[in-house]
């Protein structure tokens, strides 16, 4: 691993000139104010693996540079269900179900509903006899919605991938909130260290709605936020897109949040992810601060297995559900009632029913 410190008059200059030498892969190890000669400025060290550059000529050599570069526990770990799978599928016979639970099956599988959740549906459902499929779904899909009197705790935090609308999602529920609530002190705040235009659209709806901004480019940042906790109700936290070898754990400690107990974490996801995608999602996004899971662009989507896919593999509850590109009256709390309808009746939180 190769290992650099920047320094610059900004964290925005620290981090541009971190991407201009170390590339989007680098890895923040450390980001504080420090003074120099005098002067504030930020000092940043980041690393990046030194990986050789392997000349790949061929398709066959495309493929096994990539195969090279995989983690092998994980390859190991899909073969190892692939064949579990391979075993149990022979013994899921449909004609052990009644006929309602086997249109129910049918019906999940041309969802996308994982394997391995159709595997625990049918164990269910042969241990049931003619009990409805409700019946086993029910324990595997919990919520929690997504409002003040629910939550208990001050920071929370918005995870996941880049595009999956976390900026979006933070800011629709603080006006959704303040708007039944005027009276709820709400700041939001961006972790993004200034490089995404997230700290905009914040910066401009807390400005518009009379809401409280912060912005986290170091851990003393983060003191400073924590110290201000009395002052606000809720605090939204705007995490940034994590590089492709970082985990949230990793980036939790190195700015200090791993230690804050009164922070929920939630991920935002949404349902077209492939299923290797989500895979990758439960173990980078793994972190015992993980409290729910908010799903978004609803309306976009062509099928909602996933939704019971992430609640059977990470065990989140649903807090919330967004649609829609307007930022208000385009997010719900969600109840388990409403995965179910969407689920099953592909109807949206706003009652549209999706084609």
């Amino acid at each position: 691993m190769r290992m650099k410190t920047f320094k610059a008059a900004t964290s925005t200059a620290a981090f541009a000139k971190v991407k201009a030498e170390l590339g989007e892969e680098a890895v923040i190890l450390s980001n504080k104010t420090i003074s120099d000669n005098g002067s504030k400025c930020c000092e940043i060290v980041a690393a990046v693996e030194n990986s050789p550059i392997r000349p790949a000529t061929t398709r066959d050599a495309v493929v096994d540079d990539a195969l090279g570069d995989a983690v092998g526990w994980q390859r190991e770990w899909s073969q190892i269900k692939g064949h579990i799978m391979a075993l149990m599928k022979p013994q899921m016979d449909p004609r052990h179900l009644s006929p309602k639970q086997k249109i129910a099956m049918d019906y999940l599988e041309r969802e996308d509903v994982d394997e391995t959740v159709l595997a625990r549906v049918y164990c269910g459902l042969r241990e049931n006899g003619n009990d409805s499929i409700m019946k086993v779904l029910d324990p595997m899909l919990k919520a929690a919605p997504f409002k003040p009197a629910n939550w208990s705790n001050t920071f929370h935090a918005f995870a996941g991938p880049g595009g999956a609308g976390k900026t979006s999602s933070l800011v629709r529920l603080a006006l959704k909130i303040k708007k039944e609530n005027p009276k709820t002190r709400i700041c939001l705040a961006t972790a993004d260290g200034g490089r995404g235009k997230g700290r905009l659209v914040l910066k401009h709806y807390a400005e518009l709605s009379g809401l409280a901004f912060r912005e986290i480019i170091t851990r003393d940042d983060l003191s400073l936020l924590r110290e201000e906790e009395k002052n606000f109700d809720m605090v939204l936290i705007d995490l940034p897109g994590l590089p492709a070898k970082t985990s949230l754990e990793e980036w939790l400690t190195l700015y200090g949040m791993r230690a804050m107990d009164d922070l929920s974490i939630h991920l935002v996801l949404n349902p077209y992810y492939s299923t290797a995608q989500f895979n990758r999602f439960v173990e980078k996004y793994k972190s015992e601060q993980l409290a729910s899971v908010i799903w978004t662009k609803l309306d976009e989507a062509c099928t909602f297995g996933s939704v019971l896919n992430m609640a059977f593999a990470s065990g989140l509850p649903v807090s919330a559900l967004s649609y829609g590109t307007g930022l208000k009256n385009s997010i719900i709390e969600a109840s388990e009632e409403m995965v179910w309808r969407l689920l099953f009746k592909r109807t949206l939180p706003n009652g549209e029913i999706q084609p």
